[in-house]
């Protein structure tokens, strides 16, 4: 069965950065388009980046281009996501999920697996 486990979150300071790491136990992350979402409360869930299977191209909102980046080692079996110049509007619990696609998509419900999420909280 498959399983995703996050990790990597934390508290940070504003101008900060993370690095936040999605494994797999029980398939090949390699296989599938990959995406990470967060969720701040009290508002919707948001896609901040996927990589794709098929090409490795990845996609990113306006709101994170040029912060986030996605990665994949593919010898851990993990996908990875650099978070840089961290503000507070970046506080959210951040969810790794599969979609069993080789190509991405901007919406969680054509994910099927998610991990348990990560919280990230950007403070002074």
């Amino acid at each position: 069965q498959l399983q995703l486990v996050e990790s990597g979150g934390g508290l940070v300071q504003p101008g900060g950065s993370l690095r936040l790491s999605c494994a797999s136990s029980g398939v090949t992350l390699d296989f599938y388009a990959i995406g990470w979402f967060r969720q701040a409360p009290g508002k919707e869930r948001e896609g901040v980046s996927c990589i794709s299977s098929s090409s490795g191209g990845t996609n990113y909102p306006d709101s994170v281009k040029g912060r986030f980046t996605i990665s994949r080692d593919k010898s851990k079996n993990t996908v990875y996501l650099q978070l840089s110049s961290l503000t507070p509007e970046d506080t959210a619990v951040y969810y790794c999920a599969v979609r069993t696609r080789t190509n991405c998509s901007p919406y969680g419900a054509q994910y099927a697996y998610w991990g348990q999420g990560t919280q990230v909280t950007v403070s002074s």
